[in-house]
């Protein structure tokens, strides 16, 4: 008896289930990335041969560059209490457009009284103006004082947490500057902050 022969046909392959795979975790990434933004400081941070994680909660950065100090807080919600409590402080009213604006800003270093018009710029204009950097006279005005308390305050108040300080210097910064943001946070008792540094090369 012959044998029946089965024609044979090519192999298809359904790639439908994979492409949604992979735009699904595309997508995921897209948007649970976070920006890297500019540093108004234009630092350049001196290097060290160990490296470990930034915080992301709970953490402010004092960034110094070119004789300016400028300021950093993480957490959207922490900032806006931060700007809460500043302006009670100085008797000056922000909206609250200003106040999502603020959230949004990462590092700023603008007096607090031209804090109202940086907040009324737009993004690309806040990135690209040179910013005077904020006061930390130590012998009379010290803004930079208020900031840090403020945003200790608030982290306390929002998750019972004390919050982290990190300087961000510049190599090439002089010893004056350094010198008066570390009294600055003396005066409030933070006798440990941590140094941010850039990974040395080999």
């Amino acid at each position: 008896m012959p044998r029946v022969k089965v024609a044979r046909k090519s192999t298809a392959i359904d790639m439908t289930a994979m492409c949604d795979v992979a735009f699904l975790l595309l997508t995921f990434f897209i948007l649970s990335a976070k920006p890297k933004t500019d540093d108004p400081s234009k630092a350049q941070i001196p290097a060290a041969v160990v490296i470990g994680p930034i915080p992301e909660v709970d953490f402010a950065t004092i960034s110094i560059g070119q004789g300016k100090v400028f300021f950093g807080i993480s957490g959207d919600d922490v900032r806006k209490k931060t700007l809460d409590i500043m302006g009670d402080k100085y008797k000056i009213a922000f909206t609250p457009d200003e106040k999502n604006v603020f959230s949004g800003v990462e590092t700023f270093g603008v007096p607090i009284n031209q804090l109202k018009g940086f907040l009324d710029m737009d993004a690309k204009q806040r990135s690209s103006i040179a910013q005077p950097g904020i006061p930390v006279d130590t012998t009379a005005t010290n803004e930079l004082y208020d900031w840090v308390h403020s945003a200790r305050l608030a982290d306390q108040y929002l998750h019972n947490k004390e919050m982290k300080i990190g300087i961000r210097g510049n190599s090439q910064e002089e010893y004056p500057t350094v010198q008066k943001v570390i009294s600055t946070l003396q005066k409030q008792k933070v006798n440990r902050f941590n140094l941010i540094t850039a990974l040395k090369s080999k």
